[in-house]
């Protein structure tokens, strides 16, 4: 029937709408909404960040963690590493958008590698700078960088796990190149899970301390 919803059947495993004219799936929409969730959660995240570190005595951060955090030999390297990976996403969904099936698989089999590697990365630099002081039960400095970025490692996890689905279904060829909104809505959940990052590495390392 003209001008109804396309609906995908049979290998594609039951019927299911995927495109509206004018519109916009419910997937992706869903998505867009949990996004905008999260961005006032990390909203509040940072708020907290920035009144402690505006009202700590003695400066930011306390004398005994002064360059403690360090982007070498882990840090800037990670945050490459996630930047390059929301290219490969992007890369996966122009891929299937064109109906090519080998580069949805290889750009998202690339993605997952890549933030799988960013929370290892993560996990190691924890290591080394409990090693160093910088604890969780280290006042309000250890309390801020492990609330921050433990949550942001959470929402990695997740988005890791949530991409090798997308990749588990990709290889069993779910996806179209009109029946694909779930790797619209992850890859719009990556981009977002990157950004914060960037956010976040500017944040704790790049932003001067105030004198």
């Amino acid at each position: 029937m003209a001008g109804s919803s396309m609906t995908v059947t049979g290998a594609h495993g039951g019927a299911e709408a995927h495109t509206r004219e004018g519109g916009i799936s419910n997937v992706i929409l869903g998505m867009i909404l949990f996004i905008t969730s999260e961005v006032m959660f990390f909203a509040g995240l940072f708020a907290a960040y920035f009144n402690v570190r505006a009202t700590a005595p003695g400066g930011w951060p306390p004398t005994e963690f002064v360059g403690k955090l360090n982007m070498f030999p882990l840090v800037l390297p990670a945050t490459i590493l996630l930047v390059l990976s929301s290219i490969t996403c992007q890369m996966g969904v122009w891929g299937i958008r064109r109906g090519d099936h080998r580069s949805l698989v290889r750009n998202i089999g690339v993605t997952v590698i890549f933030g799988a590697t960013f929370l290892v990365m993560q996990g190691l630099d924890y290591i080394h700078l409990y090693g160093d002081g910088v604890r969780l039960d280290a006042g309000t400095f250890g309390t801020t960088y492990y609330t921050l970025t433990g949550f942001h490692g959470a929402h990695v996890l997740a988005g890791v796990i949530m991409l090798s689905v997308v990749l588990y279904r990709s290889m069993a060829g779910q996806f179209s190149k009109t029946h694909h909104d779930m790797v619209e809505a992850t890859s719009l959940y990556w981009h977002f899970v990157d950004v914060v990052w960037i956010v976040l590495f500017s944040t704790l390392y790049l932003i001067p301390n105030p004198a």
